[in-house]
């Protein structure tokens, strides 16, 4: 070949490679998938690094000893804005240093490594184990407005929490997606349904860590579902907003993450008790046969709820004076019958000039947007509506003023429903404009905050229109809606699925902040069969909120419909749940305190038991720190249990069960399985018909003998005012010592006289004990019996008559000074 073919050939392989090089860098430039490239520069302030990457701005906060803040974003860091987070920084020790490769961030509970190359964040243990890094390679990246960080799935890593999320307890393989949306019927794997709680808890190798991450806008959470390599958090807009929280229990993880989105105030004990619902009761005569059946059937109550029958052509904030004209005097009667009202409100107002709400609402100008400034509408029960701006300092006010109207005719209860937003078409704009606290946001970005702000109006407007703590339940919510109101769980269906779907979505909402939630019992669409109404009302004895509901055109639901035995076994598990309410309220106490759920999964206190995540055990739950609860099917004959590490009683028997051990237990429509766990502490009182009945002057102190000391604070107050915030309460710490054999009551606490005179402590698995010393004195030690359950009829004439089942117990009855005494044994 000559010279100048060679220089031709030379010259056609260069014009190539550079051709090929151009197309590179360009369709390098021009990806779709941008990421947060390398450091370009760092300032270190105090516990604050601000960081510049190639294509991004990043801060990185020490929030506390355990809780490293994350923010990411395309665009210079906007002002510190949030509705879940409440808390502010604390001042920790940290040690913040930095060479050429990377950032290095120490405090005395936790270790986070930034790497300059690209950016990536690592988190350590003080010891040094990884408790969760970034996955390299995608670390944090956006898909146009999309920004998403990818985290190394570790090992057998398994996820929990995340809110009201269907399916198990264990969330690896599945991903997730938050928006707000009204699910009437949802299937017991549907996603999303009504609530947002962007906060799971990871769990591998003996470590558990959390993540929060604080963005109203749509969210996706990915734990391996269509990939082997990564766990993802991002949402659709705004920035990437993390928070990292470290603990070795998981207890202590829900703890931070409550004192980051807040915890509940104490609530009404009114709310802690059975409530009767219906869609709906009307008129006022119905609602009076409720109540008068309630309390003729002795089946304890303290609430009935009205759905939106009574109002006014479904007008929020009215009342059809053909079915209640005299909405006081009814809510009067009711209070003398020992009944609490609740009503449902919907931010659907009416667009009716004349209507005297919505007249003040446009005067007030409170209503959502679109762009030209003309006022939303959308299709509810009224018909057209418009829709108070519940992110607008102003649209609250103007809300909670409209809520004396309730306070004047004696309501005591708040149910907001239909907030997800629920409009008819489920299809609400991209458009509308929200206030968002004066900095303006899209439907994109206030859809999920929406139902939390309207559930904060609503325990604003009536904690002053009622003078006293009000109940509010909420059906949608974002992260903190604790602090304002109880949720359940939606137009779940009449199916044993749904009730098992139910637990699990009650403990999974219990992981993620949220203590005070329930599900409709017996289901609110279809026709529940006997044995399922039973189970299901049983179980609803052992939630932290207790309503049964059903729809309209459904069979009637109260308890004595079902017939004669399930109306007993109705009337034991609601009769046992009143002798229960001092644990019960006491156990909410501790909610307001640690932020700890009532209804709990047992990966709480048994994380690292892999046999609390089989599907066959994922159900079972505590019923705050003493009970075990095993729910099964409404017609089950048989079932296995899990009993985790320890000693566990039956209930109902005494009988002991070693823990670690599965067991196949026979499994009656008369009794849900329930044990104590060794050790525990259970207060618990005479059997009243509502809490507005005092019980007797003696509280029942249960003491279950173990080999594990343990602590129980008991917890009383006035029950309905704000009162205890000022130290009006009565609190004794209880504790129970083997190793001392000695029970304690600490000196009482607060200026709030207890309402019981006597203490009966009730000694179960001590048979051999024959004599007892109080604060070093001999006692009187008695034998005892006692039982939980009253045995259900026989109906058929010629049968014999159930046994009584019960136990065998040592018991001492003391005066309840608020001194403090000891009991050595």
């Amino acid at each position: 070949m000559s010279s100048k073919n060679n220089r031709l050939v030379k010259l056609k392989f260069y014009v190539l490679f550079f051709a090929c090089v151009g197309a590179f860098n360009i369709t390098n430039a021009q990806s779709p998938v941008k990421g947060i490239g390398k450091v370009t520069g760092a300032v270190i302030s105090d516990q604050t690094i601000n960081i510049t990457t190639d294509n991004a701005y990043e801060r990185i906060t020490v929030y506390s000893a355990n809780i490293i803040r994350v923010r990411i974003d395309k665009k210079k860091l906007a002002d510190d804005f949030s509705y879940a987070v409440i808390s502010q920084p604390q001042k920790v020790k940290t040690a913040i240093t930095q060479n050429v490769q990377e950032i290095t961030i120490v405090t005395d509970s936790l270790k986070a490594v930034i790497k300059k190359a690209p950016f990536a964040i690592i988190f350590y243990t003080p010891n040094g184990d990884v408790i969760n890094e970034d996955e390299t390679g995608l670390t944090t990246s956006w898909v146009n407005e999309s920004v998403t960080t990818y985290k190394k799935m570790q090992d057998g890593e398994r996820f929990i929490g995340l809110g009201e999320k269907t399916g198990g307890l264990d969330r690896r393989g599945n991903g997730y997606t938050n928006w707000n949306t009204d699910s009437f019927g949802y299937s017991t794997g549907q996603d999303p349904i009504y609530s947002t709680i962007p906060f799971y808890i990871g769990i591998h190798h003996s470590l558990n860590y959390g993540i929060f991450m604080d963005n109203t806008y749509q969210s996706d959470f990915n734990f391996g579902a269509s990939n082997n390599r990564f766990s993802s958090f991002g949402a659709r807009g705004g920035e990437m907003n993390y928070y990292f929280i470290y603990h070795t229990h998981i207890a202590d993880i829900i703890s931070s993450y409550t004192a980051l989105t807040g915890r509940m105030k104490m609530p009404p004990l009114w709310s802690l008790g059975y409530q009767q619902n219906r869609y709906s009761y009307y008129p006022e005569t119905e609602v009076f046969r409720i109540a008068q059946t309630l309390r003729e059937k002795k089946i304890p109550a303290d609430g009935i709820t009205l759905d939106i029958h009574y109002m006014d052509h479904y007008k929020v904030f009215t009342w059809d004076k053909d079915r209640f004209p005299n909405p006081l005097a009814m809510t009067n009667k009711l209070k003398d019958m020992g009944f609490k009202l609740t009503v449902i409100v919907d931010p659907g107002v009416k667009v009716e000039k004349g209507y005297g709400v919505y007249d003040r609402g446009a005067k007030e100008n409170i209503f959502i947007k679109y762009p030209d400034s003309t006022n939303y509408s959308g299709e509810v029960w009224p018909g057209w509506c418009n829709f108070p701006d519940f992110t607008n300092p102003k649209g609250r006010a103007w809300w909670g003023n409209e809520m004396k109207k309730y306070g004047q005719d004696g309501i005591s209860g708040i149910w907001n429903d239909m907030n997800e937003i629920a409009t008819w078409g489920q299809k609400m704009p991209d458009n509308i404009i929200f206030d968002y606290d004066g900095k303006k946001a899209s439907h994109l970005q206030s859809r999920d905050v929406y139902a939390l702000q309207m559930a904060r109006a609503s325990y604003e407007g009536a904690k002053v229109a009622f003078n006293k703590r009000p109940f509010v339940l909420t059906r949608a919510g974002y992260a903190g809606l604790q602090r304002y109101s109880a949720i359940w769980t939606g137009d779940n269906r009449s199916e044993d699925s749904h009730m098992l779907a139910g637990v699990r979505l009650l403990n999974s909402m219990g992981l993620s902040g949220v203590p005070f939630t329930g599900m409709d019992i017996g289901g609110f669409t279809g026709n529940p069969s006997q044995s399922l109404y039973a189970r299901w009302i049983q179980i609803g004895a052992f939630n932290p909120y207790f309503r049964n509901h059903t729809a309209v055109n459904t069979k009637a639901s109260e308890p004595w419909t079902y017939g004669e035995e399930v109306l007993e076994i109705a009337r034991n598990y609601i009769s046992l749940r009143y002798k229960l309410l001092p644990y019960l309220y006491s156990t909410f106490y501790e909610a307001t305190q640690n932020g700890h759920p009532v209804m709990r999964s047992l990966a709480i206190d048994y994380t690292f038991d892999k046999n609390v995540y089989d599907g066959q055990f994922e159900n079972e739950y505590q019923f705050g720190s003493a009970f075990l609860v095993a729910p099964f099917e409404g017609d089950a004959k048989f079932g296995k249990i899990y009993f985790p590490a320890g000693k566990w009683y039956d209930l109902y028997t005494g009988n002991v069960q070693n823990g670690n051990e599965q067991k196949l237990v026979e499994v009656t429509t008369h009794k849900l399985p329930v044990y104590v766990k060794e050790s525990s502490i259970i207060p618990m009182q005479s059997l009243v018909q509502s809490t507005s009945e005092k019980p007797t002057d003696t509280l029942t102190v249960n003491v279950y003998n173990g080999g594990i000391r343990n602590e129980f604070v008991y917890y009383e107050d006035d029950g309905e005012s704000y009162s205890y915030e000022s130290g009006a309460y009565y609190k004794r710490a209880i504790t129970f010592d083997p190793a001392a054999k000695a029970i304690s009551f600490n000196k009482a606490e607060g200026s709030f006289a207890s309402k019981f005179k006597n203490i009966k402590l009730v000694l179960h698995g001590f048979n051999a004990l024959s004599s007892i010393k109080l604060n070093g004195n001999a006692a009187t030690i008695n034998d005892d019996f006692i039982s939980f359950l009253t045995p259900i009829s026989k109906f058929d004439p010629q049968g014999s008559a159930n046994a009584v089942e019960g136990e065998s117990v040592k018991s001492i009855v003391l005066k309840n000074d608020n001194n403090s005494f000891t009991i050595s044994y």
